[in-house]
């Protein structure tokens, strides 16, 4: 995952929630979300360690997200395949997709990377060193995996595909798209062939403390609808510390960029930024560990995806 862009653009929503936001949260019971499971989940992920590919962990790893989802979700689907990386290396890939509500005809797409960073490469001291990933990629999953473990309680009344994607992060910035690899694969050979959802919402780093999730530029450009709501639903629900409406310019090369441009499904994404633009401190460096992960993050942005899904996905 790399930054594209810094552009000085105009914020989508410069106010706050009470002056411009008409969203009522609806009278829908809708299930809590767990954070504590979220955690757990997360940590989980992290004891294989470094889900790097072509390494043990990322065997490990990915049977454990299987048999993990199988018996929560209607279908699962996994594609393995074999993607190219920087200087042309051969990455092994596996992507994992649970179904629920196969039959339904209105759809969200819910969409994080399992993989890790190959190496710290934004460390102030050793770059060449492995991280663990809790935040940059584990935290995305875990949220995902709760949510799974609440549709299979309850199904929500619309259809819903968590999709698990694999080599995202093993990109380097001198080489044009060679960022989610996984994504790019799928969104070229879907599970389904033709499928297609009414948006997407991708999570990249949700569980880190303190984070703050701006109105990030290219979810803007192609999901500026799903993105303002799904903002005003968590301002609703108490959680605008987390969900800012201002916009700070930047343009992330991050998994929605290639589900909106190849599979041409308006996606936005909720990644943790600074006010400058910049990825939060521990991205890519060996602080991005367990010590960082906060369950009240966690449960904002899970109970929020709770909300829109049961009470207001369109």
């Amino acid at each position: 995952m790399a930054l594209l862009t810094f552009a000085c653009q105009p914020s989508a929503n410069n106010g706050n929630s009470d002056s411009e936001d008409n969203t009522t949260i609806s009278a829908v019971k809708v299930p809590a979300f767990n954070a504590d499971s979220a955690y757990a989940y997360t940590a989980k992920q992290v004891s294989f360690g470094p889900r790097i590919p072509n390494t043990p962990a990322q065997e490990q790893c990915a049977d454990w997200l299987i048999q993990t989802l199988r018996p929560l979700a209607d279908t699962v689907y996994v594609q393995r395949t074999t993607v190219t990386g920087p200087q042309k290396t051969a990455l092994p890939c596996i992507n994992i997709i649970g179904v629920f509500n196969p039959a339904a005809t209105q759809r969200i797409l819910l969409l994080a990377h399992w993989d890790t960073r190959p190496h710290a490469d934004q460390d102030a001291f050793d770059k060449t060193k492995k991280l663990d990933g809790a935040d940059d990629g584990a935290s995305g999953v875990a949220v995902l995996l709760e949510l799974a473990r609440q549709f299979h309680r309850e199904k929500p009344n619309i259809g819903v595909d968590l999709l698990l994607t694999d080599v995202e992060d093993s990109g380097v910035s001198e080489e044009e798209n060679s960022f989610c690899l996984g994504t790019q694969y799928w969104a070229h050979h879907p599970h389904v062939p033709g499928y297609k959802a009414n948006y997407g919402i991708l999570l990249d780093m949700v569980g880190g403390r303190g984070s703050q999730f701006y109105m990030e530029a290219t979810s803007q450009q192609y999901a500026l609808g799903p993105m303002k709501a799904f903002w005003d639903v968590a301002n609703k629900l108490g959680y605008s510390d987390y969900f800012r409406y201002e916009g700070n310019g930047a343009a992330i090369t991050d998994d929605h960029v290639y589900v909106n441009t190849i599979a041409h499904i308006p996606t936005f994404d909720i990644i943790a930024l600074q006010p400058s633009g910049s990825f939060a401190p521990h991205w890519h460096t060996e602080n991005d560990n367990m010590s960082v992960i906060d369950p009240r993050t966690l449960q904002a942005v899970g109970q929020t995806l709770m909300q829109v899904v049961y009470a207001q996905p369109f």
